[in-house]
């Protein structure tokens, strides 16, 4: 019944039911492109050991993954499966685990290291890597499937680059259908956001290189991974450290490339089937050690938007182990990575972007723009609200004012429509077409009167008849309106 699914799927954040149900050996069509199944490899690349974390995962989700990682990879290629089991308690992931594996597969290629207390994502995927003894050693979320021919472009980049951290083609699973859905000639790398967030950005030709990784799935030399710092020890839990490795890769000499002939299906749930101890902000934490240690001047930025966070440095934590990695390794400044990994990436308050930022404030109502409760990772367009100020506390209030007449955010920018008086928060469309069509996002901002105008309606932003947590609105200008008058924090 309803109810029944509903309950299941808020336990377990998929539909373990059609799990159950399809084969742990279902197949799957050969999801790369023609051009990728012609490539010889040769015979003496390097052996795999793939890791795969787990705590209290679904039983045939952890099986599937299991046997897609077993079927799909030569023999050759494939020293073992790695099941680090982070403090499990069902049943089903104990005895009955362990007399499953030792049936299904007696050659002893996929064996369970169990920890005796809760370790976390981070330090669970660190006892792993120590417990394999392959050469390279592949990192796997226990919700996966491997496709055809997944193993062998890894491995042989790896052969070519040791020091190449890589990154399969994730594609969708669905939560609800358990359906495969790839195949598809684009794909998405990885980029950030000043809050300490990852994020996508869709890619139509065949680039690899790559600013970042979503961290559950990747492939590195074992030797180097250990050489080049491993994981943060001092991190929590989840979170952050995908960015965290990915910024140290590069600084430090390596490189982060998504190889487009490995292909990897992963079901992406809504939300965590598990309670984390303590109940902290682990992103929040993590994130702190990440910027403090690698980031220079640039953590600035992470403060602006995480402002909760500036008083709380003994909570991360000592990191001095980290900045003498940092130095041990002779890494390059986080500027050289904005410069030479991800040029393209909006710095809010510099001069080259923007010519003013922080909260936009309507002095008489001490109301700002605001984002409200708006999910900014979804994309989607929504209205832009107002909002008491809160005097930099909160970052859905931070906005920057850019060269191009946008009042906008990494991704997004207030936009009017035509014969319309709601703003609108939405994709900038500068970015990815002409810049004549962002007409119904230009702002003429003026230092005297201190109005906003729309430049294709010929109206002002106004606070008039707004009331808290209601949608922005455009009425028609007025020199003398009160209502109408908006001041930046920041000035450049």
């Amino acid at each position: 019944n309803r109810l029944g699914y509903d309950a299941m799927f808020t336990k377990e954040a998929f539909n373990r039911i059609s799990s159950d149900r399809i084969s742990l050996d279902r197949s799957l069509n050969d999801m790369r492109a023609m051009e990728c199944r012609s490539i010889s490899y040769p015979a003496d690349l390097p052996t795999l050991s793939v890791v795969i974390i787990f705590h209290e995962e679904a039983w045939s989700s952890l099986m599937r993954t299991v046997h897609s990682v077993v079927n799909r990879t030569p023999p050759r290629y494939l020293k073992e499966v790695v099941l680090l089991d982070d403090f499990s308690t069902k049943e089903h992931l104990l005895r009955n685990l362990d007399n499953y594996l030792a049936r299904t597969f007696p050659d002893g290629v996929v064996r369970v290291v169990r920890s005796r207390e809760r370790l976390g994502l981070i330090r669970a995927r660190l006892e792993g890597a120590k417990a394999a003894t392959g050469d390279v050693v592949a990192f796997l979320d226990s919700h996966c499937e491997a496709t055809k021919g997944w193993a062998e472009p890894l491995l042989a980049r790896i052969k070519e680059s040791r020091s190449a951290v890589l990154c399969p083609i994730i594609e969708s699973v669905s939560a609800d259908s358990l359906s495969y859905n790839g195949g598809g000639s684009s794909y998405s790398v990885g980029s950030f956001w000043w809050s300490g967030h990852f994020t996508w950005d869709m890619k139509h030709t065949d680039p690899i290189r790559s600013a970042t990784m979503a961290g559950g799935l990747f492939a590195v030399d074992r030797k180097y991974f250990f050489e080049v710092g491993a994981y943060d020890e001092g991190m929590g839990i989840w979170g952050g450290e995908n960015l965290e490795i990915s910024f140290r890769v590069w600084m430090c000499g390596g490189t982060l490339e998504f190889i487009p002939c490995s292909r990897v299906g992963h079901i992406f749930r809504a939300s965590h089937p598990y309670s984390f101890p303590g109940h902290k902000d682990y992103h929040g934490l993590n994130t702190m050690r990440l910027v403090d240690v690698w980031m220079d001047e640039y953590k600035r930025l992470f403060y602006m938007h995480r402002h909760d966070l500036v008083s709380r440095t003994a909570d991360r934590g000592d990191v001095s182990s980290r900045v003498a990695l940092r130095k041990r390794l002779n890494c390059k400044p986080f500027s050289w990575y904005l410069e030479n990994v991800i040029p393209e990436k909006f710095i809010p308050d510099s001069t080259r972007d923007v010519t003013a930022y922080g909260m936009l404030r309507n002095p008489i109502t001490n109301m700002c723009v605001d984002l409200l409760n708006y999910n900014e990772f979804d994309r989607n367009p929504t209205a832009a609200g107002l909002y008491s100020c809160q005097g930099g506390a909160s970052g859905r209030q931070i906005f920057s004012y850019s060269r191009k007449q946008e009042i906008r955010r990494e991704w997004g920018c207030l936009q009017a429509g035509p014969g319309s008086d709601r703003v609108s928060f939405i994709t900038c469309t500068t970015r990815v077409t002409d810049p004549e069509a962002g007409a119904g996002q230009r702002w003429q901002l003026d230092p005297q009167a201190k109005t906003i105008r729309h430049s294709a309606s010929g109206r002002c932003l106004s606070a008039e008849g707004v009331k808290n947590g209601e949608a922005a609105k455009l009425s028609d200008c007025s020199a003398t309106n009160p209502h109408q008058v908006w001041e930046f924090e920041h000035r450049l």
